[in-house]
């Protein structure tokens, strides 16, 4: 099933159920998808990389919002954010451990024989094609950064 029919029968099952949170996730989604469909030099087709692009953008942003909800002591705004990162979640492909994400990362610095970091650039462009939507970039970063240093 495409993401585009399942995120519109999750909308149907959250109208029915009555989920706000649910419902404004989802529809921030689509939206997003058919923004990204439909902006200047789109085919009108996306990739399943591009939609997990998107959904990642997504996840971020509320990620965002809702750290600077928590420093500001709104735990009334930080809450649905917080939601609806668990919702977006559910159409991201399942994360990396910390454990799996070093392996892979080891075996780029391997491949590439990168040997300090001046070849970080190199690591972390492999690093973030390989992994795009399975580990967070800042933790990427982070690993990259200590096995070359």
């Amino acid at each position: 099933m495409s993401l585009e029919t399942q995120i519109m029968d999750d909308m149907k099952a959250a109208m029915r159920n009555k989920d706000k949170v649910a419902l404004e996730a989802i529809r921030a989604i689509k939206g997003a998808l058919i923004l990204a469909k439909t902006e200047a030099g789109a085919t009108g087709e996306m990739s399943e990389a591009d939609e997990i692009a998107i959904l990642s953008k997504l996840k971020k942003q509320r990620a965002d919002a809702a750290a600077i909800y928590r420093t500001q002591n709104r735990a009334d705004l930080a809450e649905p954010e917080e939601a609806q990162i668990a919702i977006i979640e559910n159409y991201l492909p399942a994360q990396l451990s910390e454990e799996k994400v070093k392996e892979t990362i080891a075996a780029i610095i391997a491949q590439t024989g990168a040997e300090g970091m001046k070849d970080m650039g190199k690591v972390m462009g492999m690093a973030n094609k390989e992994m795009a939507g399975k580990a967070d970039g800042k933790t990427i970063s982070t690993i990259v950064k200590s096995l070359l240093s």
